[in-house]
């Protein structure tokens, strides 16, 4: 048999399923908890509750993840160094490392300054110990990358840390995006690297000998090599392969996709079987990336976004881990539920919250650990391996938690503890409507909740539910409607006994408990909505249909004005020609060349790839254009269904 293993790893949930790639259909699936920061059990666990038979038929494994996603929304990447080559930007970036350096190019990619090596590597060596990897960006480098590249070899020769260069993830012009993605990659190879090394020796450990690939967040797949030097490729991996993967389980060619994680809640259309791509690249939460994504409306509200209460109830953005799920693996947290303390409701924050209790979180072997303050230090001395509470924390140090709390944060900033609080995934198991794990401590964190708005925990739980089916429902309705502010689209969801919002394509939930707010979805807005067999591993099944795509952008631009010479700027080199016709001669052929020389590292020949060429032309001055853009596309098919 030709046989496919699909991995999805969330937040909350490892994901696995096993496809005929003759045929398209699921053979099994299964599903694990996530074990992070050790991701090997939670994989090892999820690939064990398959059937073996089927292991030794793998040919093809393909994985898709939210972790970067998730990392991302939370705040939570990895430390890393940016360079900036020519420029400063004034905005604040995500990174207290970052240095400017003289250097950079003009739009023509001549040199506009020497480039201040000794700046670099004082730099460089100033901060490899504080950070787990560089970034590195130059003005005008999709003109001319030779200072980010010198840049890159000098750090290569001081560390064995991983840099990444602007121009190798994007040919837009933007200094200020293209300085925003090399970071944010920068910051995610840990990450990636973590989870893709696990994969790999759980692979080894089942004896499955098969192709690796990665889901892309554009939806296509692209090999693991590529992933780990791009991980911001795979930023939203997990809602990629929920579009097209709903789009070929319920067979249709036009629909929007709703995809509730943990973490975040993802919404997609597939229109006529292609993915909408996003003009202006990726957004994640308030960065605007160059990388070329699926065009997605991403909110930080998931099955395990903290809701938390000060004079009314708040849902996230940071995500815990749920009180039902953790008691089911400590059931001494009922005990210690039964004995929390009451807070001013005035002081009350996201930490501190009478549900609160914190985890050890131990960082995998040969990721750096960030250095702790004295506070911090100290506080790690009380936090383990089993839950312990803001009340207990406070005990053992002497002081009250309103002193130690932005300590706290400043761990669960840098990955060392883990918080545990009440969810939305815990209101679902008040209610009935969703019992996977422990309902007894669910119950009693919604009583605790509960008494500070003066309610019910039932009544509670149904104020977090529905707000979770609003946020769905606004999320839906702003993805249709770009440019109405919040409020306004509110005026209209919150009357459905007057007006409704019509949406007149399916829409298709993906996710563990998505069956639980249809009904509340269907009083908010007008839709078709479906929930698919397997929607439960969806991510883990799709992951396994995207194409290969390869995306080929050259400029071709007068050499001056009134020149008759062309300069060919590519991913690959800048070139210049004597005359406009040979200029243009080469762009051809070095778009299609790029397409294949891609497509040969997936073995995909001639008949496995469709190719298109677009050409913009501005001008013409004398008969001859002042700049060319050749856009082309390359679909590689991976797998053809009998």
């Amino acid at each position: 048999m030709n046989l496919g293993l699909g991995i999805d790893t969330g937040g909350t949930y490892t994901d696995a399923a096993v496809m005929d790639l003759s045929s398209g259909g699921i053979l099994d699936s299964n599903k694990a908890l996530t074990t992070y920061p050790d991701l090997i059990i939670g994989i090892k666990d999820v690939i064990s509750g398959l059937n073996p038979e089927y292991l030794k038929d793998i040919n093809l494994v393909s994985v898709s993840t939210t972790l970067a996603t998730n990392s991302t929304l939370e705040g939570k990447g990895y430390p890393a160094g940016l360079i900036l080559v020519g420029y400063s930007i004034p905005r604040q970036l995500f990174t207290k490392h970052i240095v400017s350096v003289s250097g950079g190019y003009d739009m023509e990619g001549n040199e506009i300054d020497d480039l201040d090596t000794e700046a670099v590597i004082n730099f460089v060596l100033q901060t490899q110990s504080r950070v787990s990897a560089f970034a590195v960006s130059s003005y005008f480098g999709v003109r001319n990358p030779e200072h980010e590249l010198k840049v890159k070899e000098i750090i290569q020769n001081l560390t064995d840390l991983p840099v990444v260069c602007g121009y190798e993830l994007s040919q837009d012009l933007g200094a200020y995006e293209r300085a925003v993605t090399a970071l944010l990659n920068a910051q995610l190879i840990p990450i990636n690297a973590s989870f893709i090394n696990s994969i790999k020796a759980v692979m080894q450990e089942k004896s499955i000998d098969a192709r690796l690939m990665m889901m892309k967040c554009d939806g296509s797949l692209m090999r693991i090599e590529d992933a780990l030097e791009k991980p911001v490729e795979s930023i939203f991996s997990g809602p990629a392969a929920s579009l097209v993967g709903a789009a070929h389980i319920t067979r249709l060619r036009t629909c929007v996709t709703v995809d509730v994680g943990g973490t975040s809640t993802d919404i997609a259309l597939i229109s006529g079987g292609i993915p909408e791509i996003s003009d202006s690249g990726a957004v994640v939460g308030d960065w605007r990336t160059m990388v070329k994504a699926i065009k997605m409306k991403t909110s930080a509200m998931g099955g395990d976004s903290h809701v938390w209460v000060q004079r009314k109830a708040f849902i996230g953005p940071q995500r815990v881990i749920p009180l039902c799920l953790t008691a089911s693996h400590y059931p001494a947290l009922l005990e210690k539920l039964d004995k929390v303390e009451t807070f001013q409701p005035r002081t009350m924050t996201g930490i501190m919250q009478p549900t609160s209790f914190f985890v050890r979180h131990i960082e995998p072997a040969g990721l750096k650990v960030a250095d702790f303050s004295p506070a911090e230090e100290e506080l790690l001395k009380i936090i383990g391996e089993e839950p312990v509470s803001i009340f207990e924390i406070s005990e053992q140090i002497g002081i009250h938690p309103i002193i130690f709390s932005d300590s706290l944060k400043a761990l669960l900033q840098k990955r060392t503890i883990n918080q545990i609080g009440f969810t939305p995934t815990d209101a679902l198991h008040v209610l009935g409507e969703y019992t996977a794990w422990d309902r007894e401590a669910a119950l009693k964190g919604a009583e605790i909740l509960a008494r500070y708005l003066k309610l019910d925990r039932e009544t509670f739980a149904f104020i977090v539910k529905h707000q979770v089916a609003k946020n769905i429902a606004l999320n839906l309705a702003s993805f249709f409607v770009e440019g109405l502010k919040k409020t306004d689209l509110e005026k209209v969801i919150d009357q459905p006994e007057y007006i409704r919002f019509r949406i007149n394509v399916p829409v298709v939930l993906i996710g563990a408990p998505v069956k639980a707010y249809v009904s509340e979805l269907k009083q908010i807005i007008d839709a078709e909505i479906r929930v698919p067999e397997h929607h439960e591993v969806g991510n883990a099944i799709w992951a396994l249909v995207g194409n290969v795509i390869k995306r080929v952008e050259i400029l071709i631009r007068q050499l001056e004005a009134g020149s008759h010479e062309y300069s060919v700027f590519s991913e690959k080199e800048r070139m210049t020609f004597r005359n406009y016709k040979a200029a243009l001669e080469y762009g051809h052929g070095l778009a299609r060349s790029l397409v294949e020389e891609h497509m040969a590292a997936y073995r995909l020949g001639p008949d496995r790839i469709h190719f298109d060429l677009k050409q913009a032309n501005i001008g013409p001055i004398m008969d001859q254009p002042v700049e060319t853009r050749l856009s082309a596309i390359g679909i590689g098919t991976l797998l053809r269904w009998e």
